[in-house]
């Protein structure tokens, strides 16, 4: 499976590019799409799934065209958006059923293996009578993630999934994405750092809807080894100061006070220390530069 992007550009019409001639290449695995938000992450997600129309540039899926072979795509395609909507008062059995019925799934028995799996998969099996209305935040999510998986789709695209979980229903929703992410290709798009890094062998990075990086996170933390510096400040003043002259990379308030991360190929003064470099460090710093450019 080979999801290949090329210059693809979208400009709103309030004015707003949020694509500007964006290349990327997604192979069969895990792929996190890293940026802020307004970087143009959704409107990727959206023209990939076919519900929005680029300006110019071509998207193709294993030889499909997305963009003039919608229908042939929707059949390989499962889509979490950043919100979607459901039928409070249907339980999830019905409304996987109704969804099923709508993706194609015509034969009845075939239709009951599937949404009695896929339930099983996301562990709702035990509230599968349940109305959707009463499911938590990450119920509801997993009951998207089983939405998505109806028909045995090829690619997933996942839009911000982890946004509003509490630590553990985003462990468990993490934790089935990854199962998931085994057999099929999956696009994760979020703003968490640690989502990228705890699941993704590839990533971008992207802003003002360009890709700033593309690459292993491996390799981006590899290639910041050694070089990230922190210093705890104490005052507005040195903070000020060293803004200035320092290539910094973040700030942290560290018990009330201000611990600044730089990146330098050598000890930038008196009082930083070497730290070992984090994901959040790559992605800080390619925007940093953006931000500078």
């Amino acid at each position: 499976m080979a999801l290949t992007i090329a210059g693809l550009s979208k400009t709103y019409p309030n004015g707003v590019r949020a694509l500007d001639k964006l290349s990327l290449t997604i192979g069969n695995n895990m792929f996190g799409l890293l940026g802020p938000n307004g970087a143009g992450k959704s409107s990727l997600m959206r023209t990939i799934a076919t519900l929005q129309e680029p300006d110019e540039g071509t998207i193709d899926l294993d030889g499909l065209n997305v963009l003039t072979q919608k229908n042939d795509v929707r059949k390989v395609l499962g889509y979490l958006p950043q919100e979607f909507g459901v039928y409070p008062k249907m339980s999830a059995l019905d409304m996987l059923n109704h969804l099923a019925v709508l993706k194609g799934i015509a034969r009845a028995g075939e239709r009951r293996e599937m949404v009695e799996a896929l339930l099983q998969q996301t562990n709702l099996w035990d509230v599968r009578k349940k109305a959707l209305s009463t499911f938590s935040g990450g119920m509801k999510q997993r009951f998207g993630i089983a939405q998505a998986l109806l028909a045995n789709p090829r690619l997933i695209i996942v839009d911000e999934p982890t946004a509003g979980l509490d630590p553990a229903e985003r462990n468990r929703f993490l934790n089935l994405l990854s199962a998931i992410g085994r057999d099929i290709t999956v696009i994760l798009s979020t703003h968490i750092v640690d989502d990228v890094r705890e699941l993704c062998p590839r990533m971008a990075i992207i802003a003002a809807g360009r890709v700033l990086l593309e690459g292993s996170p491996l390799e981006a933390l590899q290639a910041l080894d050694g070089q990230i510096w922190a210093k705890v400040v104490a005052t507005d003043d040195e903070l000020r100061a060293l803004e200035a002259e320092l290539d910094i990379v973040s700030t942290h308030l560290v018990s009330g006070q201000h611990e600044i991360r730089v990146f330098c190929a050598s000890s930038p003064g008196a009082g930083f220390h070497a730290v070992p470099s984090g994901l959040e460090d790559v992605y800080f710093l390619q925007l940093s530069r953006h931000t500078k450019h």
